[in-house]
């Protein structure tokens, strides 16, 4: 499990396409001192394995089915600024909200505008998220726990601080750049549980 607070940004390094699977080569930050093969990180809100790694680089796998739902091609990776988090530890202050690293979908920039030293993101959604996000809720943008300040029918609003703008690789997306997007688990619990309900309801139950 993650927080959503962005502890680095780095370079993917090298990218290597084998079969139905990338390797990429991230930039170690020099605070990531506590690493080992098989710890999990958060990169750009996608959690990866570390395979291996050097005091320079880290290696991650993205597979087919994380390849798919991005939706991103290994030429698309090369050279790309990506937002690291480690997985939390038990006793861990808790600064942004749970998150999983499950990406469920993309976003798209459909509007970026500054609000005096505040960027405020509008962000077009899918209908199969659109149930899970709600004023003043949470979601996590590339990593990025945010608080979700309007939704419409087919998008929602953050606002972006000076600080996460600062701390986090946000500030690059252009209007009609893509966003990895990961709702509450909490609210998608609430959600799925409803859907439940009513299929009971439904069947007299």
């Amino acid at each position: 499990m993650f927080s959503g607070i962005i502890e680095s940004v780095a370079d993917i390094q090298k990218v290597q396409e084998f079969n139905s699977l990338v390797r990429i080569w991230v930039q170690r930050p020099q605070s990531f001192d506590d690493l080992s093969v098989g710890d999990s990180i958060a990169v750009d809100g996608c959690c990866l394995t570390i395979e291996e790694f050097t005091d320079q680089q880290i290696q991650f796998a993205l597979g087919f089915e994380t390849l798919s739902l991005l939706k991103i091609r290994p030429s698309q990776l090369e050279k790309k600024v990506v937002n690291l988090e480690r997985s939390l530890r038990f006793g861990d202050r808790m600064h942004g909200h749970m998150v999983s690293g499950h990406i469920e979908g993309l976003g798209i920039v459909r509007n970026k505008t500054w609000q005096g030293d505040s960027l405020v993101f509008q962000i077009e959604i899918s209908q199969t998220l659109r149930p899970s996000l709600w004023k003043k809720g949470s979601v996590c943008l590339h990593g990025v726990s945010l608080t979700v300040n309007e939704v419409g029918n087919d998008y929602f609003e953050v606002c972006l601080i000076p600080e996460t703008l600062k701390q986090t690789n946000l500030v690059n997306l252009e209007v009609g750049a893509s966003v990895h997007i990961e709702t509450d688990y909490l609210a998608k619990a609430l959600f799925e549980r409803w859907k439940f309900w009513q299929k009971d309801s439904e069947h007299g139950i």
